[in-house]
């Protein structure tokens, strides 16, 4: 089976995991009455293309008052009256891709800067091989943006849990251990699946969230850490 870059199918298929649904953000596809809400329901969400831009396009929309709307794409932000609005300008700069809308997560911040984790899982050729967590960094959004996509920096993930007194080693190992189960979930839907870059978000009560798995993660991060060991470790099971 190929593996198909689908946010929707991937959540469908990772909430099918008993010991994963309650680990997934709220999840729809973007529609009116499914927008208004989910915004009734969280007061702020987050709108992401179905298909994936590399963190490109997401849409945080927080609610602002009775009927009105506060809209932020990377640095640009905007007031709208209703979700027609919003529906409509979400068309005009997107050209009416699919999306699908979530709850936001409230991260854990450092210096008042969210940041999440990605968590590399891969495994040897062969549906029954094990998979193993084979590294990790932290990734602290840029000032002015919510995304940890636009990366002020990378740093190692216990220095993050640190900085942001949240937690310490057996945090770490806990998030391994979910990104594993989450690995193995799509590794039985895609048996020629080897790797997945998981973004794992940590909220402000240290609960453990599964963002997304990347299926063609970018490796070049981890040339940045001071511990060359991960890359090596990394470029070994790319290459079994």
């Amino acid at each position: 089976m190929s593996i198909k870059r689908d946010k929707w199918l991937q959540y469908r298929i990772l909430r099918k995991g008993a010991s994963l649904a309650a680990r997934l953000p709220e999840t729809r596809l973007l529609k009116r009455n499914v927008l208004s809400k989910m915004l009734l329901q969280y007061h702020s969400v987050v709108l992401k293309p179905r298909d994936g831009r590399y963190g490109r396009d997401i849409v945080f929309i927080k609610r602002n008052g009775a009927n009105a709307y506060r809209i932020h794409n990377e640095k640009n932000a905007v007031t709208m009256r209703n979700t027609d609005k919003v529906l409509q300008w979400l068309h005009k700069n997107n050209r009416g891709r699919g999306y699908i809308v979530q709850n936001r997560l409230q991260l854990a911040q450092i210096r008042r800067k969210p940041f999440d984790i990605r968590i590399m899982a891969q495994r040897r050729k062969g549906s029954s091989s094990a998979w193993n967590a084979t590294g990790s960094y932290a990734k602290v959004a840029a000032r002015g943006y919510l995304v940890t996509n636009v990366t002020s920096r990378v740093i190692p993930v216990l220095e993050a849990l640190k900085l942001a007194r949240i937690g310490d080693r057996s945090l770490l190992v806990k998030a391994e251990r979910i990104a594993l189960l989450a690995a193995k979930r799509l590794g039985e839907r895609y048996p020629k699946l080897r790797q997945v870059g998981f973004d794992i978000g940590i909220d402000r009560k240290r609960r453990i969230w599964i963002i997304e798995g990347n299926y063609q993660p970018d490796l070049r991060p981890f040339r940045l850490l001071k511990d060359s060991s991960m890359y090596r470790r990394i470029l070994w099971y790319k290459k079994l």
